[in-house]
């Protein structure tokens, strides 16, 4: 189960990854991978397993994070 739960992080992060590079909304990379991670944790703790949710709630928690950065 440990492993299952490890390739869906990855492979989540790396297509939201992907797909915040191409759109040009990647921001920061440090600050991107720390919202990343965190998210995806989040989801997995709160028993999530469908890497389509994964995908579109890592997109939106970096274009969330982005903005409130520009605010402070």
């Amino acid at each position: 189960m440990r492993k299952a739960v490890a390739n869906l992080m990855e492979n989540s992060i790396q297509i939201a990854w992907n797909y915040l590079d191409r759109t040009g909304e990647l921001g920061e990379p440090e600050i991107a991978a720390r919202v990343l991670m965190d998210t995806v944790e989040r989801m997995i703790r709160h028993g999530e397993r469908r890497p389509l949710m994964f995908s579109n709630k890592l997109s939106d928690a970096n274009k969330r994070s982005e903005v409130n950065a520009t605010w402070c």
